[in-house]
């Protein structure tokens, strides 16, 4: 009875570790496990592999090779939770929205956890994003090496998308401009808040040019009327020169604030 008592409890024991053991694996593998569903792309490069950052060209679809992509369209994956793919198809997959480890480098410093992650000039690679523009999604690692052009792979939350989370730093409204030209396509409210930057510059450019040929042509004609008093009224035209210039940085300020909150 004891000696059976004994295997039971060797037994039971031998249970749990193996359910253990097992559940562990589980974790494990799940951790390298891109969520989200990968779509069969084909992709016009020689070499493509896991992490590597894909986007959109009138081309086809290649590696990435520049910061700031608008065109960025996911990232490849070898092993991902869902994929539909055709048997024998030379097609690569790709994710566009879900979790992947993505191939990222230093190239624009360290990369923390929560950091946005774009596209980079090491082809395929990512970097940390630190201005205004469209990223490939969220860092959910910690990432640093002192070589910016060593390669190595963090678990990233991927989302393609125009970031302007960055209030306080300053960016040209004229590259502003070339990014969205450059998109094929932007969000509702991004498209919204770019057509609203655009109708209050236009306005402005035309009450200033309206007003302005108002002062001008007023003055003229005061000047005609009253020789003696050309000194003030040439004060006066400067002065209303002066505010449509003012009304015309007015708009274009309203516009570049709309463009970065």
């Amino acid at each position: 009875m004891i000696y059976i008592n004994k295997i039971k409890t060797i037994s039971v024991f031998f249970l749990i570790f193996f359910l253990l053991a097992g559940l562990l694996s589980v974790f494990a593998q799940t951790d390298n496990l891109a969520t989200g569903i990968a779509l069969p792309i084909l992709i016009n490069e020689k070499r493509v592999g896991d992490g590597d950052i894909i986007t959109a060209t009138s081309d086809g679809y290649k590696l990435s090779s520049y910061a700031y992509d608008p065109s960025v369209y996911g990232v490849v994956t070898t092993n991902p939770a869902v994929s539909l793919r055709e048997k024998n198809s030379k097609a690569t997959l790709v994710i566009s929205f879900g979790k992947a480890l993505v191939r990222v480098s230093t190239i624009n410093g360290p990369i923390k956890k929560n950091n946005p992650i774009t596209s980079s000039s090491i082809k395929g690679a990512g970097q940390k994003a630190d201005v205004n523009g469209f990223i490939l999604g969220i860092a959910l690692e910690n990432y640093s090496n002192s070589n910016p052009n060593a390669i190595g792979k963090i678990l990233v939350s991927i989302d393609p998308h125009y970031n302007a989370t960055f209030i306080g730093v300053r960016t040209n409204l004229i590259e502003n401009i070339k990014v969205v030209a450059g998109a094929p396509l932007l969000s509702p409210l991004t498209t919204l808040r770019y057509l609203l930057a655009a109708i209050v510059t236009i306005t402005s450019f035309v009450i200033g040019f309206i007003y302005f040929g108002r002062i001008a042509r007023t003055g003229v004609e005061a000047l005609g009327r009253n020789p003696l008093a050309a000194r003030m009224i040439q004060l006066g035209i400067i002065i209303n020169v002066v505010l449509t210039a003012g009304i015309i940085l007015i708009g274009v300020g309203i516009a570049y604030l709309i463009l970065i909150l």
